[in-house]
């Protein structure tokens, strides 16, 4: 076959690109493969060029492998090391992990590790394969890790929840002062140079016992010097602007007398065990403190103010000057109207009975409709009955009773007045040169105050048998005020229940358990511990239930199963809730606010909102103990220009 000129020029074009395109190709592959296998042909040569002591060896010098060895890193890159002499170990790295390895030495040796995933080769073994278990090797441990490092982020996320709940539920108000957070710049209240005067004074007064026992009598003098000085520049102020101007002088010189007594004196062990001794001290003092602030309170809570017992001396006196047809008071013709609304009100403080049957009346639609029994003892009688001719409530009905004319409410038929004449009741009651240590004083003092078993405190408990002829009967407290129209308390179906009352417990606050003892098999017997409890100080009472279910029997019973105080401790509130168990009807909670006399932080919403407002606790209105913000809501309805008010020195 001929061919032309420009068919073998053709042909040859196309060989020639042949030729170089196969070239091309091979000399890519070709640098791919020399650059893959560098290293390797790197350790080889070095290894059978390399010698030791002039005897030629197959592994590299430690020089060599230490300079490689420093180069190399965790991402996947060889690592190489010399264990043996005639060993040479290629190991490539993952995350820390030794992903493979690869041995070189004899011709003879091969092995696998008993490591998973670790391969120990002859020399001649084959390079790819290796990095193929490299790479599958590497994609398993990337997913454990991406898996561990998501449990780790699950675990952390949990902790920072759980420690935001925390710290949520941190109380800012009680850190107070003492917060590292709190603000003080610009705060005229800033205690932090006072903190810092008392905290030297401590270290002083640790370095002076220190001195003592190393005789150290020059620096003890220096100590005694500063903490008086300290002593005298704090002295009463609570915040840095009340300290004296010396202050600042004074926490230098203390500050470089410490650092000597630091510096001669420092006995870690000593200084521990006097911080511990010092510590228990103070402790003992806040007990001690606490015990005396509790028996000075119930002190002060047995005791009658003097304006009150002025009041009442002078009522009394001028009653018992009139002439006996004008000591009655008016309209006795509506005492046992049932058709009335009827309170019962027992006490002896002449001016809280006033408050809360001015309260009532100025606050009724309709004063005519309100009818007010008071009880009280034979020594205010005729100071109660003497306010009330002089100070009519407007259209109400008012009726004073002594107790002592009572003549059915004997000893043989209460059980209260049979204790009060045990001897066991009077030595727990008036024993003389009671101990005011432990728990006895702190716990059970104020249980031992005698009002607990008078009989103004237990009339409430007889109530039909004083009221024969009424159905109905509102059971008032002496140290409540009324807010609003009480006539709806009428209009409550107690649904055939005795007792209508506001329910007090909040969690589990209040309840039976709080009141009674559960060990008692009488009270576990009979009592649900976790039934809610509820308070007296405004109670409607249905008279015929009463008298139908004979409930003041039932307290007879319980009243002489405690005479030895076993069942509950004192006080009329847990009779109560046992006599009247099952049959308390609950009303809404703004008919009966409570806690005047104690917690300072009642929502004035509430307080506002209430129609009956109460002020159980120790604090009453009426004393100089008494919440200032709350006195108000009493004394509105006091007249302190009244002239038996002005003569006996009432302060508003």
């Amino acid at each position: 076959m001929a061919l032309n000129k420009g068919s073998v020029s053709d042909l040859a074009k196309h060989e020639d690109d042949g030729v170089n395109g196969g070239a091309g190709r091979y000399r890519f592959f070709l640098a791919l493969l020399v650059l893959l296998s560098a290293p390797l042909l790197f350790v080889v040569v070095n290894g059978f060029c390399t010698t030791g002591e002039g005897v030629a060896s197959n592994s590299p010098s430690k020089g060599v492998l230490d300079d490689i060895a420093a180069r190399t890193n965790n991402t996947g890159t060889i690592n190489i090391k010399s264990k043996e002499k005639n060993n040479l170990i290629l190991t490539w790295n993952l995350a820390g992990v030794d992903a493979a390895v690869v041995a070189i030495s004899s011709p003879s040796q091969t092995a696998v590790s008993p490591r998973s995933g670790t391969h120990q080769m002859e020399g001649n073994y084959s390079l790819g394969a290796a990095r193929r278990i490299v790479r599958e090797e590497q994609y398993e441990n990337q997913l454990v890790e991406m898996e561990m490092v998501q449990q780790d982020d699950d675990t952390i996320v949990k902790l920072e929840n759980a420690n935001m709940q925390a710290s949520e539920l941190v109380n800012s108000s009680i850190l107070e002062k003492y917060s590292t957070w709190k603000k003080e710049n610009g705060n005229k209240n800033r205690v932090s140079t006072i903190r810092l005067m008392r905290d030297q004074i401590i270290m002083a007064r640790i370095y002076l016992s220190v001195s003592k026992k190393k005789m150290k009598q020059g620096l003890r003098q220096q100590l005694l010097v500063c903490l008086k000085r300290s002593r005298r520049a704090l002295g009463e102020a609570n915040v840095d602007a009340e300290l004296h101007s010396s202050a600042r002088k004074r926490i230098k010189e203390m500050n470089a007398v410490l650092s000597k007594a630091r510096d001669e004196l420092f006995d870690c062990e000593f200084v521990t065990r006097k911080l511990r001794a010092m510590l228990l001290t103070e402790e003992e003092k806040i007990r001690r403190l606490k015990r005396q602030n509790t028996f000075l309170t119930q002190l002060g809570v047995k005791g009658i103010p003097g304006g009150i017992r002025c009041l009442s001396l002078r009522l009394t006196v001028d009653y018992y000057l009139l002439p006996p047809e004008k000591r009655e008071l008016p309209k006795s013709e509506n005492l046992e109207n049932p058709k009335l609304h009827h309170y019962a009100l027992f006490t002896d403080n002449v001016l809280a009975a006033a408050v809360v049957v001015n309260s009532t009346v100025m606050n009724a639609k309709d004063s005519s409709k309100h009818v007010f029994h008071l009880v009280t003892d034979d020594l205010n009688f005729g100071a109660m009955k003497m306010w009330f001719l002089l100070n009519p409530p407007e259209e109400a009905t008012i009726h004073v009773e002594n107790l002592d004319e009572l003549k059915w409410l004997n000893s043989s038929y209460c059980p209260v007045l049979r204790q009060l004449k045990s001897a066991a009741m009077r030595e727990y009651y008036f024993k003389a040169g009671r101990s005011t240590t432990g728990s006895y004083s702190a716990s059970s003092l104020k249980y031992r105050n005698p009002k607990y078993l008078s009989m103004l405190n237990h009339l409430r408990f007889y109530l039909p048998q004083i009221y024969p002829k009424l159905d109905k009967i509102l059971f008032l407290d002496d140290d409540i005020v009324v807010q609003k129209d009480l006539i709806g308390l009428w209009l409550v179906d107690l649904e055939g229940k005795v007792n209508g009352a506001v329910e007090t417990c909040v969690d589990n606050f209040h309840r039976f358990d709080k009141y009674l003892n559960f060990s008692n098999p009488h009270i576990a017997r009979e009592f649900d511990p976790n039934a809610c409890g509820w308070a007296y100080g405004m109670n409607i009472f249905d008279l015929k239930e009463w008298k139908k279910k004979d409930l003041t029997g039932l307290y007879h019973i319980w009243q002489n199963l405690n005479e030895e105080r076993l069942l509950w401790k004192l006080g009329t509130l847990p009779p109560g809730l046992m006599t009247f168990y099952g049959l308390t009807y609950s009303l809404e909670k703004y008919w009966h606010v409570l806690g005047l006399g104690y917690n300072p932080n009642i929502n004035p919403s509430d307080i506002e909102n209430a129609a009956v407002i109460h002020y159980n606790g120790n604090r009453k209105p009426w004393m100089e103990m008494a919440i200032t913000k709350y006195r108000p809501y009493w004394t509105k309805y006091i007249d302190y220009d009244h002239p038996y008010l002005s003569h006996c020195h009432f302060i508003k």
